[in-house]
């Protein structure tokens, strides 16, 4: 086992690689940190009885503080059933990053040291979260770290000391072509079958392809359930990797819903090694198998959409072309929305400057498409 940090302008790609291959994925934005862990000195706004619970005000955004996660907390005022009170000051984490409009989930369930960081003043950022890679290190905590830029591997020592080493290039063609893949909505697994993955605001529906499989000759049903049952440690792998959350269903192929139920114990098993601990519920009266699979970081088909991705998708190609090319100066032509996140994100227009020695030269031009880029002198 070894994990993997690619740095590219405003974004580390890290991977955890096993003899078969992915095993985790996970993507960095030290610009846009999605907040997981950071420690906040936090201000009740609102006590909201009706959804047992308070919104709390953390600087730039409000969370949600459940009942459940107050109730251990010392030393703030309180009102009711000994819960926090409106206006009271305390120290608390984000469990989950902000989703739909909605915002993080907290905790004030502390140590007494993190509790006494927060003092009294307004909302206020005290400590950061790990991020992807210490996340990562800390899931494989036997695997060693190699990071393929000088000023990750500066930032990383004070947390992984040792473990953290410089190497030319993180990830080799193999681990570059995986990680890529996982941007598709489609994916082939072992045996022969393929899956596809829709993702929606309620949930995420994944349809399972046979292929030629389906087509075979002799006892028909006894091999569509050997290749649906086949399919299954690659189906919870593609899960894991895509971090796949909340309501999942799954709907197998060529299978009476009868027959698709005689897999839930498979399914279950395939799905025991994940940290997340995603539960099979059962199957529905159409066959579809209900998998609930937590949600703390944003799944990775959220990270991969939307301007700022795409910007950095850009930054990226840049990065590429200036250091084939030293003496090149390009400018970097986008669409408005996508100019704007990188001017909100200024670690990673700070990151290309220092690869490049000059800093980003961006155009915006309302002709391109919505998330549109161009690369000219």
């Amino acid at each position: 086992m070894i994990v993997l940090a690619a740095a590219a302008p405003g974004e580390v790609r890290v991977a955890a690689v096993d003899a078969d291959g992915l095993l985790d994925y996970a993507v960095w934005r030290p610009g846009a940190p999605d907040g997981v862990g950071d420690l906040h000195r936090g201000r009740i706004t609102a006590r909201l009885p009706a959804l047992a619970g308070s919104f709390v005000a953390i600087g730039g955004a409000d969370g949600f503080l459940p009942d459940t996660e107050a109730e251990a907390t010392p030393g703030v005022g309180r009102s009711g059933l000994g819960r926090p009170s409106e206006g009271s000051v305390l120290a608390v984490r984000v469990t989950r990053a902000a989703q739909g409009g909605k915002g993080p989930r907290l905790t004030a369930r502390l140590s007494d040291a993190d509790r006494a960081l927060a003092g009294s003043g307004p909302p206020a950022l005290l400590r950061r979260g790990p991020d992807a890679v210490q996340r990562l290190a800390a899931l494989h905590p036997a695997a060693p770290v190699l990071a393929d830029d000088a000023a990750l591997v500066a930032l990383l020592r004070p947390a992984l000391g040792a473990r953290v080493r410089l190497v030319a290039r993180a990830f080799d063609e193999t681990v570059a072509a995986e990680a890529a893949a996982l941007a598709e909505t489609e994916a082939a697994l072992p045996g022969g079958a393929r899956l596809h993955v829709f993702p929606t605001p309620a949930l995420t529906a994944i349809d399972l392809d046979l292929g030629a499989l389906a087509g075979g000759r002799g006892d028909k049903a006894a091999a569509h359930v050997a290749a649906n049952r086949a399919a299954l440690p690659g189906l919870a792998r593609q899960m894991r990797l895509r971090n796949l959350s909340g309501a999942i269903l799954v709907d197998f192929a060529g299978l009476s819903p009868r027959r698709r139920a005689a897999l839930g114990p498979d399914l279950a098993a395939a799905l025991a090694g994940d940290p997340l601990r995603p539960q099979l519920l059962g199957f529905t009266a159409l066959g579809l198998a209900e998998i609930v699979r937590g949600r703390v970081h944003p799944p990775l088909h959220e990270l991969l959409a939307g301007p700022h991705a795409a910007g950095l998708a850009a930054l990226r190609a840049l990065a590429a072309e200036i250091a084939a090319d030293p003496r090149r100066a390009p400018v970097l032509r986008a669409a408005p929305d996508v100019v704007r996140a990188l001017e909100q994100d200024a670690v990673a227009r700070a990151d290309l400057a220092r690869r490049a020695g000059r800093p980003l030269m961006l155009r915006a031009d309302a002709m391109l498409a919505p998330l549109g880029w161009h690369i000219e002198e």
